[in-house]
């Protein structure tokens, strides 16, 4: 019986326990962390901080050799740094910084205090129409105008190209570095700026028709997460508690188990969090007819998906390893409770009688039936003579001496 018990015990555990608690450990994580204020406000509002640094950075070793071995792109760039504009001051003076670290910054601070709870949850529009403007402010057509004069004439074959980029998307730096006519040189910045700011939407609503609780909706999900633990655990004690045979077994059933579905969460976690890092960093490597410039781009903002990975698989890793501890401290208790078995009854011991073998008995022969008459007539009358001789025996009063006086006499 107790065996049966092990087995269906095992089987509630490894067919429904396990895959629930490991598949739930990873579900909540990941909305946790997707909804959490620092990934949807913080991380957002850090790119912004560092997005002049980086574009400083990309602009200064785009014109260096050991970056960049195209030397079409390198002129570009050694041309527009003769101008004497940096791109932070372009963007300050067209109006993006300001759009980005203002309005930007200030909807992303809203929906972290309605993600945390701070604010009631309402309709947050980002309006994109003052970045539209910036992109299409007449500082960038005289930025250009000022790069253009700059270079040398065109060939006729740098012409065509020129002339066929007016009807083709077409990455900027893959045409000529040469000076084509101004007006064609600005008609086709200007049709890919167009193509550009068409596929944008004037703004992006979050939050339209929501609500949610005064716990805010970060709060909100995770306890609502945070109770799917419930069904893994109804498993485990189900599981736990047919198998046991002690308190102390118990313990070690559910503790156990815990651990076993935790540590696969953890280890895969932290080696997809680790290889995804790692193949951002060589998939320039794998990726046919990457250019230089995209190297160092992507070279230089690496930094913004591995932050997300960190913060996304952190609270995985968290979480596994929380779940794991509570394991262990389940598991520890099983050498502090009692060790009580669950006792049998004693089973009594049934006498049984020895079967009584039956004999066959030969026929009585006439002398032997007649010496069977005389032994219990001798027997009798030795009997009665013991029993005369104990009368007598009890009958026999001793005599008193005789007196010498008589014999005398």
């Amino acid at each position: 019986m107790v065996v049966i018990r092990k087995i269906l015990g095992a089987l509630i555990i490894l067919l429904f326990a396990l895959p629930t608690l490991f598949a739930i450990i990873w579900a909540v994580g990941l909305t946790k962390a997707a909804v959490s204020p620092e990934f949807v406000s913080d991380i957002p509002q850090q790119v912004i901080a560092e997005t002049p640094v980086l574009l400083e950075e990309i602009f200064e070793d785009a014109q260096d050799r050991d970056f960049v071995s195209n030397e079409n792109t390198r002129r570009w760039f050694r041309t527009a740094a003769e101008v004497g504009i940096s791109p932070q001051k372009l963007m300050e003076e067209i109006g993006l910084l300001d759009w980005m670290e203002n309005e930007l910054s200030a909807s992303l601070i809203k929906v972290g205090d309605i993600l945390k709870g701070d604010r009631r949850a309402r309709t947050i529009a980002i309006d994109l129409l003052p970045l539209k403007a910036a992109l299409g402010h007449e500082a960038l057509d005289r930025y250009l105008e000022a790069i253009l004069d700059r270079l040398p004439p065109c060939s006729e074959d740098d012409m065509d190209q020129w002339m066929e980029a007016y009807d083709r998307d077409v990455d900027w730096f893959e045409l000529p570095a040469c000076r084509p006519d101004t007006e064609l040189a600005l008609s086709v910045f200007r049709a890919e700026r167009l193509r550009m700011l068409n596929d944008m939407d004037d703004e992006i609503e979050l939050f339209e028709g929501v609500r949610y609780p005064s716990l805010g909706i970060s709060r909100s999900v995770t306890l609502f997460s945070y109770g799917m633990f419930l069904i893994p655990a109804l498993f485990l004690f189900a599981g736990a508690i047919i198998a046991a045979t002690s308190p102390a077994s118990f313990c070690r059933w559910f503790g156990v188990s815990t651990i076993v579905a935790a540590l696969p969460v953890l280890g895969l976690a932290f080696i997809i969090r680790h290889v995804t890092a790692w193949g951002l960093k060589i998939s320039p490597f794998w990726e046919p007819g990457i250019s230089d410039l995209e190297e160092l781009v992507l070279e230089k903002i690496i930094w913004i998906p591995d932050l997300v990975l960190s913060h996304l698989f952190g609270e995985v890793l968290s979480l596994a390893g929380t779940v794991c501890i509570i394991g262990l401290v389940i598991f520890a208790l099983s050498f502090v409770v009692r060790r009580e078995r669950r006792v049998k009854p004693k089973q009594q011991v049934k006498r049984v009688a020895a079967p009584v073998i039956p004999v066959a008995l030969e026929p009585e022969t006439p002398e032997a039936e007649k010496s069977k008459t005389e032994e219990p007539e001798a027997s009798e009358g030795a009997e009665s003579d013991s029993d005369a001789e104990e009368v007598v025996e009890k009958e026999k009063i001793p005599l008193p001496p005789p007196d010498p006086a008589e014999d005398e006499e």
